[in-house]
């Protein structure tokens, strides 16, 4: 008898404490107080939820989700189907429209539910309590949590509207498996929108948050379906269906799709990663971005552009790309099929030079997501595929000399520096376009030594190859003797200038970033700088088709009625075989070596280089 007073006692308490909540507020509302603390204290509009973002292809078509911890999908209140917000009030809160926040009845139920069993078994929780408890506070039973959740829940309606409160409740919700909010729960079970589902698939994802563990469709499908069939009884009491959807969707089978998350084309999303850092650096003026990383690393600072780059992604944005999937998956095909098995390593980048566009990156054979990435990470002695850009496009535009002028391809000494070429072989005077097919090294050396080594440099500056230092600033560099050398990517870039009539504009992944309304928010300001005449450009290009038609790049050579040359490269010890060309639609560069260097002198003499390098171009 004592327990049944002091529980009625204890309701009692309950619902006058919530009256006289209610009237507290209103008289504190004409001194301000109350309301002055809890704006300073609780800032409604700080529910900032982390959305997936993606990266597209060429044709827009999604090759990748980036999500952290939390996969969500946010919509607005007007883009969540009217029977979705329906099933959940019905289900949640049917008084949600009607209350200030927190239901005086629901609260006593609990308590007194509660009361009987000695612990905190109910909540009473509206939906705006639940989205207080999402938001701002944490999961844990307990009366002080609950007071902090009331108040919350106050500030909440105070601020925002009915409607933002049920969109924000909505994409907050935990749906099991690290997916919250009733897109990404669709997408994830169904493969579909949320404007999509069924009313007996909106009844089983409504059934989810009540319990995620218990409920997790993936593990426990047969409770799922059973919770289903109470709300699906709750969307008939209200209204939200008629008697005859009610029975079909009792009756609808279930049925779950792949869930498997959208992660293609490794290779690429790990540079596409890569040049969004750049991208934001330059947009909002960060320092170097290869070098803030550095300065933190070790010193326990979280690196601010990193921190930024987060940011983004977490607010929902689509990278827009010009990755090609075909030439994608040829290029990885191409070269899994050849090198995997052994311990030589080769890189591709292949840009579509009429957009500027890289159309497709890799990063190694059997490339697994953020490994280190040899299109764009590694720096390898580039050999004699550097002399049309650092010594014969410079030499024939400072000289005005032509492909068929004579150079003097002898033995050459400078300063104590013989450079001798391949086998040893002497040659005399012989024209630029034999000396450019065969690759004579003395003849390099000596055009360079013409033009001169800083005015030569100068023309390489705009393709800013980043590991280029004061020290390359020598003739070895003629030959590829640089301090640390290029990667793939640089070169490959770099080579586009010929296509391109002697412009240079930088190629990239990302064409442009949008926000979820499809605003642009970040975008490349590139503009194309003339480097080489015209002309220099075409004569470069004759030799480059003559390498492959009679020079050292005959094995790269496929029938084609369009233009087709390149430029073979090999280093010293035949650590690194490079080939770099075109045709008339894209410029591929590739460099096969081993990550310690080792010779490849047999591989060189098989033309491993050239050949795989015409199998990933005849397409």
């Amino acid at each position: 008898m004592r327990a049944i007073v002091g529980t009625v006692a204890v309701v009692i308490f309950i619902s006058l404490f919530g009256l006289l909540f209610i009237e507290f507020t209103k008289e504190a509302a004409n001194t301000r107080s109350i309301h002055t603390v809890l704006d300073e204290s609780i800032d409604a509009n700080d529910i900032h939820l982390s959305t997936n973002s993606y990266i597209s292809d060429k044709n827009g078509s999604v090759v990748y989700e980036v999500y952290g911890a939390e996969n969500r999908i946010e919509l607005n209140y007007d883009d969540i189907p009217s029977y979705v917000k329906d099933a959940f009030l019905a289900t949640e809160d049917r008084l949600f429209f009607d209350h200030p926040g927190f239901d005086i009845t629901g609260i006593s139920r609990a308590f007194l539910v509660n009361m009987q069993s000695d612990g905190v078994e109910q909540g009473g929780s509206t939906i705006t309590q639940q989205l207080a408890r999402n938001a701002f506070l944490t999961h844990s039973q307990s009366y002080e949590r609950k007071i902090s959740e009331l108040l919350h829940a106050y500030q909440l309606e105070r601020t925002l509207t009915k409607e933002d409160i049920l969109a924000k409740y909505i994409n907050t919700i935990y749906f099991a498996n690290g997916v919250y909010g009733i897109e990404a729960a669709a997408e994830y079970y169904f493969g579909k929108s949320s404007s999509e589902l069924t009313y007996a698939e909106t009844a089983f994802l409504a059934s989810i948050p009540n319990n995620p563990s218990h409920y997790n469709p993936l593990e426990h499908q047969e409770r799922t379906d059973e919770r289903k069939k109470w709300v699906l009884s709750r969307m008939l009491e209200e209204d939200v269906i008629d008697e005859d959807d009610y029975q079909a969707s009792l009756e609808e089978t279930i049925e779950l799709t792949d869930t498997s998350r959208r992660e293609e084309y490794p290779d690429y999303v790990a540079y596409v990663y890569h040049e969004l850092k750049e991208l934001i650096a330059e947009e909002e003026r960060y320092s170097d971005p290869e070098q803030t990383g550095a300065e933190n690393e070790g010193n326990g600072e979280e690196d601010p552009l990193q921190a930024r780059t987060n940011e983004v992604l977490a607010e929902g944005v689509t990278i827009e790309t010009g990755l090609d999937p075909a030439l994608q998956d040829h290029a990885q095909r191409q070269l899994n099929q050849e090198l995997s098995g052994s311990d030589i390593q080769g890189a591709v980048s292949i840009i579509d030079h009429r957009n500027h566009s890289i159309a497709a990156i890799t990063g190694g054979t059997d490339y697994q997501l953020f490994d280190y990435h040899r299109g764009y990470q590694s720096f390898r002695q580039p050999g004699s595929a550097i002399k049309p850009l650092l010594v014969f496009a410079p030499y024939l535009n400072e000289t005005n000399q032509t492909p068929e002028s004579l150079i003097n391809a002898g033995p050459f000494e400078r300063n104590g520096y013989e450079p001798e070429n391949f086998g040893g072989n002497e040659y005399g005077k012989v024209t630029m376009t034999e000396a450019f097919t065969q690759s004579y090294n003395t003849a390099a050396v000596r055009m360079m030594d013409q033009t001169g080594v800083e005015e030569s440099f100068a023309y390489i500056e705009p393709f800013q190859f980043k590991q280029l230092n004061d020290s390359d600033y020598r003739l070895p560099a003629a030959l590829g003797g640089f301090t640390h050398g290029v990667s793939v990517n640089e070169l490959t870039a770099a080579y586009t200038v010929f296509a391109a009539d002697g412009t240079y504009q930088e190629p990239r992944a990302i064409q442009r970033v949008k926000d979820h309304n499809g605003d642009v928010l970040y975008e490349w300001n590139e503009s194309a700088e003339d480097i080489f005449e015209k002309q220099t450009a075409e004569q470069i290009r004759t030799m480059l088709s003559g390498v492959i038609s009679e020079g050292t790049g005959r094995e790269a050579g496929f029938d084609t009625s369009g233009f087709l040359g390149g430029k073979t490269g090999t280093t010293n010890e035949f650590y690194d075989l490079w080939f770099v060309g075109s045709d008339d639609d894209y410029t591929a560069g590739l460099w096969v070596g081993k990550d310690s260097p080792e010779s490849l002198m047999d591989e060189s003499s098989s033309h491993l280089h050239t050949r795989l390098w015409r199998q990933i171009m005849n397409r």
